[in-house]
């Protein structure tokens, strides 16, 4: 499969992911929270280039950063392309960014022959998808699709600033928050490429794959309430341990994803007081439950809860699961997955692999507006949300040749519609 994008287009997008790095790099490795100074210095440097392509540029009152180029007449819709600029902690550098930089490449080549699309182009960098800050997720682009909920103003970060505060340091006013809804007559549909997050391409020597649906993922605090005792002093008849119970929930997730063929983790994990000497009364955790299909998520969610609620009734201690998100499961609109395959068919391969995304994404919000789809690209050992994610020049050069000819054939589609 030879690539058909001159790798100069490539290695400018590998090279600005690196810049970007760069910019929000922090002691502890690349983190870029939404309303932060580095979101607000990403959103300036990505917000420069997009000024280069002669795009109109500007920022929601979500902190979405957009640029937009009109087609064959002003004001027809738009065929948005873009992923996000937030990142987890000491993240990699691809994650969200391929797509928002990818985006602008397309945009680049398509942008002389914008007068001759039958819609408007634009780019987006959603502003918060991974919900790391304020433990929330798709803030930016749930406030895109009018689905933004006013108890998230008052959501505080770990330094207890609240969702509302940041915004407005940010320069945003939230009393303006409505004016980042889009209205589904403006939009054509939302296209996205992101690296796959997975192993699945690797494993299937391919370097693009076509997205069927993404998963619909849950997301719990939890805490198991025990009792503070001395280590030393307190008989195991007589202890509550926090965390002893809290364990064995944690065995409980991964055994009963495993049965159900689901997928549950528990990503943190803090036992209080902690002490070295002391039986931990209190431990607090996160629970992040998926599947293909919400009812077989929500049955996985159930059972965790009814086996965790045994075993630490057991142990004496009680359990307390809290839902802090929700979002259901996405399917990929049909028309916008065969422009996406017929886009990968351009690089040569005629059948493209299909596959659900088991991570969560931008996408699944905008669903609620336009219609979406979205391109996956191969990532090494599907290694990401760490330092060692990695794409390779070629990957990344069919990726931009494929997200192309994907909107093109959207164009052609719509025309003859």
């Amino acid at each position: 499969m030879g690539a058909q994008v001159p790798t100069t287009d490539a290695q400018r997008v590998l090279d600005r992911c690196d810049d970007l790095a760069a910019v929000s790099a922090t002691p502890d490795g690349v983190e870029r929270v939404h309303l932060s100074p580095e979101h607000a210095r990403v959103n300036a440097v990505v917000a420069g280039w997009m000024a280069e392509l002669g795009l109109d540029t500007r920022v929601d009152q979500a902190g979405n950063l957009w640029g937009r180029v009109e087609g064959q007449e002003p004001g027809l819709p738009a065929l948005v392309l873009g992923s996000h600029l937030d990142t987890v902690p000491d993240a990699g550098r691809y994650d969200g960014i391929l797509g928002v930089l990818s985006a602008l490449e397309v945009v680049r080549r398509l942008a002389p022959r914008a007068a001759e699309l039958p819609f408007a182009l634009e780019a987006v960098a959603f502003s918060d998808e991974e919900g790391t800050r304020f433990s929330t997720a798709l803030m930016g682009s749930s406030a895109v699709a009018g689905a933004w909920r006013e108890e998230w103003w008052d959501r505080t970060d770990a330094a207890g600033t609240t969702v509302r505060q940041a915004a407005e340091a940010f320069g945003l006013d939230p009393a303006r928050i409505g004016e980042a809804a889009r209205r589904p007559e403006e939009l054509l549909g939302y296209l996205e490429l992101h690296i796959e997050q997975g192993p699945h391409l690797e494993a299937a020597d391919r370097a693009l794959g076509v997205v069927t649906s993404i998963a619909g993922a849950r997301r719990f605090t939890g805490r198991v309430v025990g009792e503070a005792r001395h280590a030393g002093g307190t008989p195991y008849p007589r202890r509550r341990d926090a965390l002893v119970g809290a364990s064995e929930v944690v065995l409980a997730v991964e055994r009963l994803a495993k049965e159900r063929d689901g997928i549950a983790t528990v990503g943190r994990l803090q036992a209080f007081p902690g002490g070295v000497n002391v039986v931990p009364g209190l431990v607090e955790f996160s629970l992040d439950v998926r599947d293909e299909h919400d009812a077989d998520r929500d049955v996985l969610v159930e059972e965790i809860r009814a086996v965790a609620e045994r075993a630490c009734a057991a142990r004496g201690l009680t359990l307390e699961l809290t839902e802090v998100h929700s979002a259901p499961g996405v399917y990929c609109d049909e028309a916008l997955q065969r422009s996406v395959a017929a886009g990968i068919a351009v690089t040569g391969d005629a059948e493209p692999l299909r596959l659900w995304s088991r991570a969560g994404h931008d996408a699944m919000a905008v669903a609620a507006v336009t219609p979406v789809a979205m391109v996956f690209v191969r990532c090494e050992d599907g290694v990401s949300h760490a330092p060692d994610e990695r794409v390779t020049l070629a990957d990344v050069a069919v990726g931009l040749d494929a997200f192309e000819a994907a909107v093109l054939d959207v164009a052609r589609t719509h025309g003859n519609g």
